[in-house]
């Protein structure tokens, strides 16, 4: 029976990962671009879609701070879009996961009234969400530089959103078609940027980094069972079809953070500590690799 409960249900479990994210923190001070002969190379972090699966992302910003690397550029995709916004406008990896599950549905998820054709949850929700925790800054003002990936739709072409209203930018990079209703700007429709760019490193390398790590959270599900949920459906169904574009946009990093979380369903949201765990046990021991190859590597003049 398709209930309103059962129908909010559905819904809530199809909110990414990164939905659960905390209001943000006091913003640390712009600093100035290094140049010239002798310079450390220019480091992004590029941040994978992969639902549920987005809470590792939480994790590897905890194991960065931790050993004290500091990207120039982040990059998200979907899920990674959004935890990728409040790292790059100056909250720590602590606050995120402190406040990950006090964040209540009403503030993220907006279901449409009435009949829903083109999906059920209208996304505004989500974008006033982002943009008042980010105290309304526009992305050009946060201290790391920031740019999520969407699709334009129906063009079907790559989409990188790099200034204006963070809430709309993460809002696009999350439509995930059939769940949340195409964000529109101007004209414009988008989707999901998972569905062309899952990870978008090609994109990193065209904004001038020098040094690219790639964190991928969207491994296969070792699940052989399939899932009933509507949901369920779309969202493995997106993960088979982006299997291969994933893997060929990995291939171009320099280094690759994988978190041990194919074990669990990208769609099980209560096992948002788990993820979380296992991205800061991943991101902490490829640290030392980070920053030897920040120390080692020097940008020609």
């Amino acid at each position: 029976m398709n209930t309103p409960n059962t129908r909010r249900r559905l819904v809530l479990r199809s909110a990414l990962a990164g939905l659960a994210v905390p209001a943000a923190a006091a913003f640390a001070a712009d600093r100035p671009a290094e140049s010239g002969r002798g310079a450390r190379p220019r480091l992004a972090v590029v941040l994978g879609g992969g639902s549920a699966r987005g809470f590792a992302h939480i994790g590897v910003v905890k194991a960065f701070e931790a050993r004290g690397i500091q990207p120039d550029l982040i990059v998200g995709c979907s899920a990674g879009s959004l935890v990728g916004a409040f790292w790059a406008a100056g909250v720590s990896g602590d606050r995120m996961e402190e406040l990950a599950l006090r964040v209540r549905d009403t503030e993220v998820i907006d279901l449409v009234q009435g009949n829903a054709p083109r999906g059920m949850v209208t996304g505004q929700a989500l974008q006033n969400f982002v943009s008042q925790s980010l105290k309304g800054r526009p992305i050009e003002s946060f201290p790391t530089r920031f740019a999520a990936v969407a699709t334009r739709y129906p063009q079907g072409d790559l989409a990188v959103l790099r200034s204006g209203d963070p809430g709309f930018a993460v809002r696009a990079s999350c439509s995930i078609p059939g769940v949340f209703v195409p964000a529109e700007q101007g004209g414009q429709e988008y989707l999901d940027g998972g569905l062309i760019s899952p990870v978008p490193v090609r994109t990193a390398r065209q904004l001038g980094a020098d040094l690219v790590v790639a964190v991928d959270v969207g491994g296969a599900d070792q699940g052989s069972e399939p899932q009933s949920g509507l949901f369920e459906l779309l969202q493995r169904s997106f993960e088979i079809m982006s299997h291969s574009l994933r893997n060929n946009e990995i291939a171009g990093a320099d280094l690759v953070i994988r978190p041990d979380v194919g074990r669990i369903r990208s769609t099980d949201f209560s096992s948002r500590k788990v993820f979380i765990a296992a991205g800061f046990l991943a991101g902490h021991r490829l640290g030392p690799v980070i920053r030897e190859r920040l120390n080692s590597a020097r940008r020609p003049g």
